[in-house]
């Protein structure tokens, strides 16, 4: 990290970036104390960017009387505005977010003058995760992982749970992601996106493999538009054997999901409620409105080798009642073989967790390797 210190200049309050000054690093805050303030990969520059995709000499701003402007400098990979390439130059605005090649900042003005002249400090993690989230969503920058469900009784794969992860410093995991998209009201956009990209990577998976795609539960506020969305992708995916996941919390309103469960059978889609048991269990919903598979939630199923023979009893007649309606009982958060055949004791035809995979691309998974292993 370099820093350039110069003579400080008049308090009209000093222009500031915020971002990564290369792929793998923390957000910082570079003051533009001088003008023009150039940015690129030279160690000569006024902000030294560690990128291989930023050229040598960027980008620089320029100020006049208070107005900010930035020009490219020929780069090879180019320079951004607010996501649009820039030609020649732009002016700048607070707010505006910037990317040079991969790497993109966000502009801001500080009303109180540095004592120092060019100046970087931690600028925090959640700062950066919001100034990236608008390139997740503009890049569709997330990454899909596959994590297998199995059938322990008869040793086999018979489908994935399609999650979400990405590359970008700060949103890296699917909390950080939804943090993000929260702040900015975006959290069904995002969800719909970790869907497409994630059914765009399974399509390596044979259709007889069931694909576990999830929701966020902001999209069962619209679920004309949820409906709408899981139309196109099967339109687009005509063979896949998909199974859509709501979280059992946002399971309230038995006539909603009477109508949505009907779409769904329409669009030849399955439907599982997941976390079961994670804090309060539906009773209802679940016999008005069952689903195709009931997702235990892990703190019911970890350590159930072990758990007092009361734990074990009430978890057996869960899972018999589940079977009693017709649906199929599945385990999350398995670690153990000894949870495991405890789990198939107390009646779960399918199980999931950490002993038969953690969640990984799907080109990780060779499937008849895998088989083998279970």
């Amino acid at each position: 990290m370099s820093a350039i210190t110069l003579s400080p200049r008049p308090a009209t309050g000093v222009w500031s970036l915020e971002g990564q000054l290369g792929p793998e690093e923390p957000s910082v805050r570079a003051s533009m104390e001088r003008f023009p303030f150039a940015v690129g990969r030279r160690s000569d520059v006024s902000l030294q960017l560690h990128s291989p995709a930023v050229s040598g000499k960027h980008a620089e701003f320029v100020e006049e009387q208070g107005s900010l402007t930035l020009r490219d400098l020929g780069s090879t990979n180019g320079t951004y505005v607010n996501g649009a390439r820039l030609r020649g130059e732009s002016p700048i605005s607070e707010g505006d977010l910037v990317q040079f090649a991969d790497l993109v900042f966000r502009v801001s003005k500080n009303r109180v003058p540095t004592q120092q002249g060019t100046l970087l400090h931690d600028g925090g993690d959640q700062a950066l995760a919001y100034l990236q989230f608008d390139r997740l969503m503009k890049d569709r920058a997330v990454v899909p992982f596959f994590q297998p469900i199995v059938n322990p009784k008869a040793n086999a794969v018979i489908g994935f749970e399609i999650l979400g992860r990405s590359r970008l410093f700060g949103l890296q995991n699917p909390k950080a992601m939804f943090h993000a998209a929260a702040q900015l009201k975006q959290e069904s956009q995002l969800s719909r996106i970790f869907r497409e990209e994630g059914l765009l990577a399974g399509k390596r998976f044979a259709p007889n493999f069931l694909l576990f795609v999830n929701t966020h539960p902001e999209e069962l506020r619209d679920v004309k538009t949820l409906v709408n969305s899981l139309a196109e992708a099967r339109t687009d995916f005509p063979d896949m054997s998909l199974v859509l996941e709501i979280h059992e919390s946002a399971v309230t309103s038995p006539d909603e999901m009477r109508s949505l469960r009907q779409s769904l059978l329409e669009l030849s889609i399955g439907i599982a409620y997941d976390d079961f048991g994670a804090g309060q269990a539906r009773l209802l919903e679940l016999i008005d409105v069952p689903p195709d598979y009931l997702k235990y939630d892990m703190k019911l199923v970890q350590g159930i080798a072990d758990a007092p023979a009361s734990r074990r009893l009430m978890l057996k007649s869960l899972v018999a009642m589940t079977k009693e309606l017709g649906v199929t009982p599945l385990a999350e958060g398995v670690e153990t073989r000894a949870d495991s055949d405890a789990c198939v004791e107390l009646g779960f035809d399918l199980i999931q967790g950490y002993l038969f995979g953690r969640p990984a691309p799907a080109e990780s998974f060779l499937l008849e390797a895998l088989e083998q292993q279970v």
